[in-house]
């Protein structure tokens, strides 16, 4: 049954496509009166400004979209008080927010981890649990706090990972599941079913942000196969697990792919009859 909208009153905050089920399911169940997205970036060859994934949504529900180049405290006194939330959600939003944001809606902040808080708090915890050969990991909700991931905990769901995991394709499932989540947990919340739960701050992990070279190895001193396999599935599809051989960039891709720079992934038996001196023999 679709929640009264004019109980729920929120705004969404988050950026990537993998984010965009929560801001539909949003929408089908609650009063979205805003979202709050990165801004427009330069995407491909041509660098077209485009919109992120969430905004571009967001405009076809005719939802306003703010997309501050800085949260500061300027910004956050000129826009967020007049979308008049209750309640702000957050999922991949990809800046940290200032306390000063809580204290607007009445009810704060709950933030979408794609963890077991407090394991893996930071920007990675998905590549960081593929990296890790976890075998279950999680979502949990949380109320935010002006810490990073450190606020109460609300809620929390295992999932279980498969050896066949991606970073994409946990991600997706991750925030699928994240989404059917909150529509029973956002009630219960402001009815003040659920109780908090303080984190185990004793026990936290923290992750960092991935840049391009964690990718990297050196073909010559190169990692063993599990964990190759590891790095293959948790930075895909960015950064890659990638070498360099000859003076050209070789990425090793899911389901055993290779692909030369300038060149199609192929199956690593097809790429050894091309590069038949390439040192690395099997995957």
């Amino acid at each position: 049954m679709k929640t009264d909208p004019n109980i729920i009153p929120l705004v969404f905050f988050g950026t990537p496509s993998l984010v965009v089920p929560i801001l539909q399911k949003l929408t089908e169940h609650f009063q979205v009166q805003g979202v709050v997205t990165a801004p427009d970036k330069p995407v491909g060859r041509k660098q077209i400004l485009t919109s992120s994934p969430v905004a571009e949504t967001a405009q076809k529900y005719g939802i306003p979209v703010l997309k501050p180049e800085k949260l500061d405290e300027e910004f956050i006194k000129n826009h967020l008080p007049f979308l008049n939330a209750d309640l702000y959600i957050v999922a991949a939003y990809g800046k940290i927010l200032p306390q000063q944001l809580f204290n607007i809606p009445r009810l704060g902040a709950l933030n979408v981890h794609p963890s077991l808080l407090p394991k893996y708090r930071g920007s990675s915890p998905i590549p960081a649990a593929i990296l890790n050969g976890d075998k279950v990991s999680g979502i949990t909700i949380i109320k935010m706090d002006a810490k990073m991931d450190h606020g109460p905990i609300l809620y929390t769901k295992e999932i279980r990972m498969s050896d066949q995991d991606t970073f994409d394709s946990l991600s997706i499932k991750m925030f699928e599941e994240a989404a059917e989540i909150l529509i029973e947990v956002i009630p219960q919340y402001i009815k003040g079913k659920l109780t908090l739960k303080e984190q185990n701050h004793q026990a936290a992990t923290f992750t960092k942000l991935i840049t391009k070279k964690d990718g990297f190895f050196e073909i010559t001193n190169p990692p063993s196969l599990d964990k190759l396999d590891r790095m293959i599935r948790a930075y895909y599809p960015w950064p890659t697990a990638w070498t360099r051989w000859n003076n050209k960039v070789v990425k090793f891709l899911p389901e055993g792919l290779v692909q030369m720079e300038g060149k199609k992934p192929v199956k690593l038996e097809e790429f050894l009859r091309g590069y038949p001196n390439f040192p690395l023999k099997e995957l």
